[in-house]
């Protein structure tokens, strides 16, 4: 698999980034991959700031009326 623009395989020592998101030869997904996965899943669970959720909110009290 080519992951670098030059053509030129990496051996998955990719310094500057942690060993989790450091491609695995395990499972042979990218080391980038984990690494977005990590950050989708910490946007996800962050909470709804309340703004959000009052115009929620009064978005479905009008579809009640």
């Amino acid at each position: 698999m080519l992951n670098q623009p030059n053509g030129r395989k990496h051996s998955g020592n990719v310094k500057g980034f942690p060993p989790d998101v450091r491609k695995s030869q395990e499972d042979g997904e990218p080391g980038w991959a984990s690494g977005l996965r990590k950050l989708y899943n910490s946007v996800v669970d962050e909470p709804l700031p309340d703004s959000f959720q009052d115009l929620l909110k009064k978005l479905d009290d009008s579809d009640d009326a």
